[in-house]
C-alpha cells in the first residue's frame, strides 16, 4: 500500500502523505519552505480554528452555508481548539508573507475533518474559507491569539508576580539596607522601598499591556482581500465578532477601518513595545536579585536565593542564581523579538503587510515567555529568598555616605572630609564624626540612624 495519495489543486497534482489531513496547498508549502523547522505555535493554530468556527456559525446564520456543513466545520474546529491534530500544521514560519499557506493549511485540515464528520464534501475554499481571505484571517489570528495568551496567561501571571512582591515586602520590608547608585554605596533604604519599586515597575508594565490590548481586540475580519470586504456579507463582521467573543470569552469588535488592520500591524507593534517594557522591568529585578545574592563571601551577600541546583561541573558546592539568569535571558529574547516585530511592522506595502507569520511567531513567543518567567521569578526567587541581616547591619555601620545626614548641621565640605576619613581608615562613620565635630554621640546616633534616614525629609 502506497504511503502517499495524489491530490490536486488549481496548479496540478502532487503527492501527499496518506494519513495527512491537509491537502495540496499545504504540501506545496512544505515543499517550498524547508527553511527553519519552526512552525507557528499551537496558540496561533487554535486561533485559526476559533476564526473558522465563528465564520461557519456566522455564514450559517446569514443563510450562506448549510447547517450540516456548518456544524461539521464547527465540530472539526473544536477538535483543534481542544488540542487535537496539531501535528497536521507543519508549515514553516518563513513562508509567504501573507500567511496564505497557514490559512490554507487550516482550511484543508478542517475541511478533511468536517467531511469525515458529515459524510459530505466540505471544500477548503468554498466552505471553510467562505467570506474570508488569508489577508484578513491571518491578521485576525495574530490579534486573537495574542489576546487569548495575554488575557488568560500573561495578565494573571503579572498579577501573581505583583502579589508575591507585595507579600515579600510585608515579610522583610522593615529591614534596612545600604542603598546603591552607580553600584556604589548610597543612603539607606528599606526592603519595602526597594520592593515597592519592583512592584510599581510590574504594575505599570501591566497597565501598558492592558491599554495596548484595547486595539488588539479590534479585528480586521470582514475586510477580505484588500479591506473592501469583497465576497463577504455586509453583516458578516458584526456577526463573526459576536460568535467569536462568545466562544473565546473576550469581547472582540470589528475594526473601525479594515484597511488599517490588513495593511499594517501597528496594534501588535504597540503591544510588543509594552512587552519590551515588561522585559526591561524583569531584567532590572533579576539583576537586583543577582547583585544582592552575590557572594557568599566576596560579594554583597545581602540575600540568599533558594538553592535549586548545583552551579558548577567543576567547583563543588557552588550555587548560582539560575532563576534571575533565566529571567534576564527571557528579557533579552523579548527585546530582540520586539526589534523583529518593529522591522516586520514596517513591511505594510499598500493594502497588505507581508511579514505576518514572523510577527505572529515573535509576539506569541514573547507573551508566553514573559508569562512563564514571571511566575518562576515570583515563586522561585522573590517568594523564597532569605535576608542576611548581620551583613546588612555590618554594611550600614561602615557606610560613610550616612554623613549626608549631617550636611544641614556641619556643611557639605566638613561632611565630605569625615566621609573620606572613614573610607581611608575603614572605621564606622559615627566614630570619625565624633572626633571631628562637637556633636554628642547621642545626637550623632539620632542623626545617623539608618531607619530614620529612610523616611526622607530634613
Amino acid at each position: 500500500m502506497s504511503e502517499f495519495r495524489q491530490v490536486s489543486d488549481s496548479m496540478g497534482v502532487l503527492d501527499v502523505p496518506q494519513d495527512a489531513l491537509y491537502q495540496a496547498q499545504t504540501q506545496r508549502a512544505i515543499n517550498n519552505f524547508p527553511v527553519s523547522g519552526l512552525t507557528l505555535p499551537s496558540s496561533f493554530i487554535r486561533a485559526l480554528a476559533y476564526i473558522k468556527q465563528a465564520a461557519a456559525e456566522s455564514n450559517q446564520e446569514l443563510g450562506h452555508l448549510g447547517s450540516d456543513k456548518a456544524q461539521a466545520i464547527v465540530a472539526a474546529c473544536q477538535q483543534i481548539i481542544d488540542g487535537e491534530h496539531l501535528s497536521q500544521f507543519p508549515v514553516d514560519v518563513f513562508q509567504t508573507g501573507s500567511g496564505t499557506s497557514s490559512n490554507m493549511n487550516a482550511n484543508e485540515v478542517i475541511a478533511s475533518l468536517a467531511s469525515q464528520l458529515s459524510g459530505e464534501t466540505v471544500h477548503p475554499n468554498d466552505h471553510v474559507n467562505m467570506g474570508q481571505s488569508s489577508n484578513d484571517v491571518i491578521p485576525t489570528a495574530i490579534h486573537v491569539s495574542s489576546a487569548i495568551l495575554a488575557v488568560y496567561e500573561l495578565l494573571p501571571a503579572l498579577k501573581h508576580l505583583s502579589q508575591v512582591i507585595e507579600h515579600k515586602s510585608k515579610e522583610v520590608g522593615h529591614l534596612v539596607k545600604t542603598g546603591r547608585t552607580h553600584l556604589m554605596d548610597a543612603m539607606p533604604v528599606t526592603f519595602a522601598q526597594t520592593l515597592s519599586g519592583w512592584q510599581h515597575q510590574v504594575d505599570s508594565a501591566c497597565e501598558g499591556i492592558v491599554q495596548a490590548l484595547e486595539k488588539v481586540y479590534e479585528l480586521g475580519q470582514g475586510g477580505t482581500a484588500v479591506g473592501t470586504g469583497v465576497n463577504a456579507d455586509e453583516r458578516f463582521a458584526a456577526t463573526f465578532n459576536s460568535y467569536l467573543s462568545s466562544n473565546v470569552g473576550i469581547r472582540f469588535t470589528p475594526s473601525k477601518n479594515f484597511f488599517y488592520n490588513i495593511g499594517s500591524q501597528d496594534a501588535i507593534v504597540a503591544l510588543s513595545g509594552q512587552l519590551k517594557t515588561l522585559a526591561v522591568a524583569n531584567m532590572k529585578i533579576a539583576n537586583d536579585l543577582r547583585w544582592m545574592n552575590s557572594g557568599p563571601l566576596a560579594g554583597l551577600s545581602e540575600i540568599e536565593l533558594q538553592a535549586l541546583q548545583p552551579g558548577s561541573s567543576i567547583m563543588p558546592g557552588k550555587v548560582n542564581p539560575v532563576i534571575p539568569e533565566a529571567a534576564a535571558m527571557v528579557s533579552a529574547q523579548v527585546i530582540g523579538n520586539d526589534a523583529t516585530i518593529t522591522v516586520a511592522g514596517q513591511s505594510g506595502n499598500f493594502e497588505l503587510n507581508v511579514m505576518l507569520p514572523v510577527i505572529a511567531y515573535n509576539i506569541l513567543q514573547s507573551i508566553e515567555l514573559l508569562a512563564n518567567m514571571s511566575r518562576l521569578l515570583a515563586d522561585k526567587a522573590i517568594a523564597t529568598f532569605k535576608v542576611n541581616e548581620p551583613r546588612l547591619q555590618e554594611a550600614l555601620t561602615r557606610n560613610p555616605i550616612l554623613v549626608t545626614a549631617l550636611n544641614p548641621v556641619i556643611g557639605y565640605e566638613k561632611a565630605a572630609f569625615i566621609a573620606k576619613q572613614a573610607y581611608q581608615q575603614g572605621r564606622p562613620i559615627i566614630e570619625v564624626a565624633a572626633e571631628h565635630t562637637d556633636l554628642s554621640e547621642t545626637k550623632l546616633r539620632e542623626l545617623l540612624d539608618p531607619q530614620k534616614l529612610t523616611l526622607g525629609g530634613l
